[in-house]
């Protein structure tokens, strides 16, 4: 293939040319158009013309709102049982538990011995003789006038996977336990002063205590064992360890230590760990 200047008819490019020359060049062409192709479908706002693809925007946004929408409906649950339940106090009808049996009707249990078993008195022997090593005789600072010293349990015992860490907002610990229907006990004597469930941190329970001027909070349970205006004592159960919430990927508990409405570490004073 010669190319020649059409007014001297001088040759100005000449190509030998075979099978093999013009297929390659015709398969390294169509390859090379096949990639400029995709790569305008793929990384320009083009392919939004193609059906099947949407903005990534409205995806997103579609995301959000599906999880809004969930966190709505587990809201209006909860509010729908509590009227209901508030509904049948008023009009003195029976009262169904979560299992959907009426509260009052206990004829069914008077047979029952609750008597401790040998096993049970084992395992509370077992039990007990592996959580008096947990009480930690710490000192709060300005506890109290005549500094008082306070005696905290852990409210469970497991791994910490974040620690407090006050500069990025998370004002407590994260602790993962073996069980992930660990009870929560209360690490001081106090009272409950809310017990409630949030979309961001699921059920949650804290509690006044009676000195100090302190206030601890356990986040993400799955049960709630106690009521707003229940008085406990160190060490009592107060809930069972979960996963609820949308700031949660997995059963831990959040703990929270507060003195005089500011966030200490919690690490100061307890040990988690095994």
């Amino acid at each position: 293939m010669s190319i020649l200047n059409e007014t001297t008819f001088e040759e100005k490019v000449s190509y030998r040319l075979s099978p093999l020359n013009v297929i390659t060049g015709a398969l390294f062409t169509f390859i090379f158009l096949g990639v400029a192709f995709i790569s305008v479908i793929v990384f320009t706002p083009l392919r939004e013309l193609i059906p099947g693809y949407t903005d990534t925007s409205v995806r997103s946004a579609s995301i959000a709102n599906a999880i809004k929408i969930d966190s709505l409906q587990n809201v209006l649950e909860v509010k729908i049982n509590y009227i209901n339940t508030i509904t049948s106090i008023l009009k003195n009808e029976p009262i169904a538990d979560s299992l959907g049996e009426e509260t009052n009707n206990i004829k069914k249990y008077e047979d029952l011995d609750f008597s401790a078993s040998k096993d049970d008195s084992l395992f509370r022997e077992a039990f007990e003789e592996r959580e008096k090593y947990n009480i930690a005789s710490v000192a709060i600072e300005e506890a109290s006038n005549d500094d008082i010293m306070r005696h905290f349990f852990a409210p469970v015992r497991g791994i910490l996977t974040q620690e407090f860490d006050s500069k990025i907002g998370h004002y407590g610990v994260d602790i993962v336990t073996a069980s992930d229907k660990e009870p929560i006990k209360a690490v001081l004597s106090g009272t409950v002063i809310t017990a409630t469930w949030t979309s961001a941190n699921g059920y949650v329970i804290t509690l006044q205590h009676d000195q100090g001027n302190l206030v601890s909070v356990y986040k993400h349970n799955s049960v709630l064992l106690k009521e707003v205006g229940d008085k406990v004592r160190a060490g009592d159960s107060i809930a069972i360890i979960g996963n609820t919430g949308e700031e949660t990927s997995g059963p831990h508990l959040h703990f929270e230590l507060w003195k005089g409405g500011k966030a200490i570490n919690p690490e100061t004073f307890i040990i988690f760990e095994f």
